[in-house]
C-alpha cells in the first residue's frame, strides 16, 4: 500500500490506553503483552467464528517474534453467510439518500479520530511499524472517510434534452456487494481506502485482510457498526488463498479489489473474469526517482529517504531505484548513507523509533537474499543489509534488519529488477535526460514515478514522459485522499482515492422518456 498524505507531524507522546476495545481487546501496556482472544471474523454486526473452515493461520508480533492470535481460516459456508448478511444490508443502505450515507461516514470518521491512539497501536502490534507512522495511517483513514462522506450526497446522473420534447437521463447506482482484499503493510488505512467509496457509492462490502494481520480490520467493522450502518454492511472473513477464491468467484459479489502482488492480482483477475466481475488491481513497483543536479541537494535525499524506508520499505509504491545524475552523484550517496545509518531501530511503541521490523522471518529472509544476491552481482553495500537485534532483550527474536544502501548497480541486476518490499535502496548514475528516461520506463511496473529538479519546464516534461499512475515533482510518497492513485502496466489498473474511485463502485443506468406517439417502420 502506500503511505501517507501530509508531513510525518510529529504528534507527542501519549499514554496508550490500557484497554484497546473494551468488546475486543485485552489490556495492551507495551511491546510482548498483547494477545488476542475474541474471534476476528464479523458478521451480522458481531465477531463470531466460523461457520467452517478446517486451516489454521497464526498472526505475529514481528517485534518480538510472538504469535499474538490463532483463527480458523473461513470456508465456503462462512463466506457465503457473510455475503448473503451483506446482501440484506445492501438492500437497505442502497436506498438510503446519500446525505443519510454521509452523516454515517461522518460518524465513523469521527470514532476514527477519537480512538487514534488505540487503532494505531494496534496496528504497530501487529504490522510492525512505528507508532509514529501507525498514527499519520490512522489519520488518513479518517480523512479517507471524511473525504467520501462530502461525495456521497453530491453522486448524480445527467440530463439530456432529445428531440420533440422527449428526453434522457442517467442514474449513477451502487453495484452490490464489493469484496475487498486487503494487503498487510498498511491494514487499515487499506480497508478505509476501499470501504470509503465503496460505501458512499450504496455498496455493501465483504473485507477479507492478510492473514498476516487481521487484527484492526475488525476494529472498523466495528465502527462501522456503531456509527449506524446497516447490520452486515460490512463484513469481515479471515483466511489465505483458498478464502479469497471462494470471495472471488462467490456468484453474488458484483466487484473485486485487491492490493497485493501481481502473481495474486493476476489469479484474482482471471477468478472475477469468469463472472464477468470488474476489478480494481494495486499491484507492485519497481518506481524510478530521477534526481537532477539542479536540485535542491537537501530536498532530494529526504525524498529518497522517504522513498524507500518508510514501513520499513514495505510500499509498492517506494521509489527504489533512485538515478542520480553523475555531477552530484558522490554528494548525493554520501549523504544518503550518513542519514541511512542515524535511522533508530527499534521497538515499534516507543516515541523515537523510526524503523520497526519487517513483518515476518521469511520475508526477512527474502529481503536479505536479494542484498546477498546484490553481492553476488558486484553490487556494493554502502551501509546496512544485515539482520539487526536491538538491544532490548524482549526484542531478540523479532524480524529486524538495518536499512541498506546498495551502489556500483546496474540496470539488469536483480535488484534493480525485481521488486524486494523491504528497506533497500540502489543508487544508479545517469547522464542525460534522454537515457534516463529509457531506463526508468524499462520495467514491468508503472506504479508510480518522481524526479527532482529545479527547471520547471523539465520536471513537467520528465513526468509526461514516465510510464508510471502516480508522479512527483519535487516530493516523494505523498498520497492525498483527493487524487487518484493506481498504477500502469503490471501494476495494475483501476483507481482508489478521488472522485475517480467513485467511477469504479457505481454504474450507470441510461433511461430514454419518449413525451410523443411511438413510431413503427413495420
Amino acid at each position: 500500500m502506500v503511505p501517507n498524505s501530509r508531513p510525518l507531524l510529529h504528534f507527542g507522546f501519549q499514554v496508550l490506553r490500557s484497554c484497546l476495545s473494551s468488546a475486543a481487546m485485552s489490556p495492551v501496556a507495551s511491546t510482548g503483552t498483547f494477545r488476542q482472544v475474541l474471534p476476528l471474523n464479523y458478521r451480522s454486526g458481531t465477531r463470531v467464528e466460523p461457520a467452517d473452515g478446517r486451516d489454521k493461520e497464526e498472526a505475529y508480533e514481528p517485534a518480538t517474534g510472538r504469535v499474538i492470535a490463532t483463527f480458523t481460516c473461513s470456508g465456503e459456508k462462512e463466506v457465503d453467510l457473510a455475503i448473503q448478511n451483506a446482501k440484506t444490508a445492501f438492500k437497505i443502505w442502497s436506498q438510503k439518500s446519500g446525505m443519510e450515507r454521509s452523516r454515517i461516514l461522518l460518524e465513523a470518521a469521527r470514532i476514527i479520530r477519537e480512538r487514534k491512539e488505540e487503532i494505531a497501536a494496534m496496528e504497530s502490534i501487529n504490522n510492525g511499524k512505528s507508532i509514529f507512522e501507525a498514527r499519520v495511517d490512522i489519520d488518513i483513514s479518517w480523512q479517507c472517510l471524511e473525504y467520501y462522506a462530502g461525495l456521497a450526497g453530491s453522486l448524480a446522473g445527467q440530463h439530456v434534452q432529445l428531440p420533440g420534447g422527449s428526453f434522457g437521463y442517467t442514474r449513477r447506482e451502487p453495484l452490490g456487494v464489493c469484496v475487498g482484499i486487503g494487503a498487510w503493510n498498511y491494514p487499515f488505512q487499506i480497508a478505509c481506502w476501499k470501504a470509503g467509496p465503496a460505501l458512499a457509492c450504496g455498496n455493501a462490502m465483504v473485507y477479507k485482510p492478510s492473514p498476516f494481520t487481521p487484527i484492526t480490520v475488525v476494529l472498523l467493522a466495528e465502527i462501522f457498526t456503531e456509527a449506524g450502518v446497516p447490520t452486515g454492511l460490512f463484513n469481515v472473513v479471515q483466511g489465505g488463498a483458498a478464502t479469497g477464491e471462494f470471495l472471488c468467484r462467490h456468484p453474488d459479489v458484483a466487484k473485486v479489489s485487491f492490493t497485493g502482488s501481481v502473481p495474486t492480482g493476476s489469479k484474482i483477475m482471471e477468478m472475477a473474469a469468469k463472472g464477468i466481475k470488474p476489478v480494481t488491481l494495486e499491484l507492485g513497483g519497481k518506481s524510478p526517482l530521477i534526481i537532477f543536479s539542479d536540485c535542491v541537494l537537501e530536498n532530494a535525499v529526504n525524498g529518497a529517504m522517504m522513498g524507500n524506508f518508510l514501513t520499513q520499505g514495505e510500499v509498492c509504491c517506494n521509489a527504489t531505484r533512485v538515478f542520480v545524475q553523475r555531477e552530484i552523484l558522490d554528494k548525493f550517496t554520501e549523504e544518503v548513507v550518513k542519514r541511512t545509518k542515524k535511522i533508530k531501530i527499534g521497538d515499534p511503541l516507543l516515541e523515537d523509533t523510526r524503523m520497526g521490523p519487517l513483518i515476518n522471518k521469511p520475508h526477512l529472509e527474502k529481503v536479505l537474499g536479494f542484498i546477498q544476491k546484490g553481492k553476488e552481482q558486484g553490487m556494493k553495500v554502502l551501509c546496512g543489509g544485515e539482520a539487526y537485534i536491538p538491544g532490548d532483550s524482549k526484542l531478540k527474536n523479532g524480524f529486524y534488519m538495518s536499512p541498506c544502501v546498495l551502489g556500483n548497480c546496474k540496470d539488469d541486476m536483480t535488484c534493480v529488477k525485481e521488486e524486494i518490499f523491504g528497506p533497500v535502496m540502489s543508487i544508479l548514475p545517469f547522464d542525460t535526460e534522454e537515457e534516463v528516461l529509457e531506463r526508468a520506463n524499462n520495467t514491468i511496473y508503472g506504479l508510480a514515478g518522481g524526479v527532482f529538479t529545479r527547471d520547471i519546464q523539465r520536471a513537467h516534461r520528465v513526468v509526461a514522459a514516465l510510464q508510471a499512475g502516480m508522479c512527483f515533482i519535487n516530493n516523494y510518497n505523498i498520497s492525498p485522499v483527493e487524487l487518484p492513485f493506481g498504477g500502469y502496466k503490471r501494476s495494475g489498473f483501476g483507481r482508489e482515492n478521488g472522485e475517480a474511485a467513485i467511477e469504479y463502485y457505481s454504474q450507470l443506468k441510461t433511461v430514454c422518456v419518449e413525451m410523443g406517439d411511438v413510431e413503427s417502420v413495420f
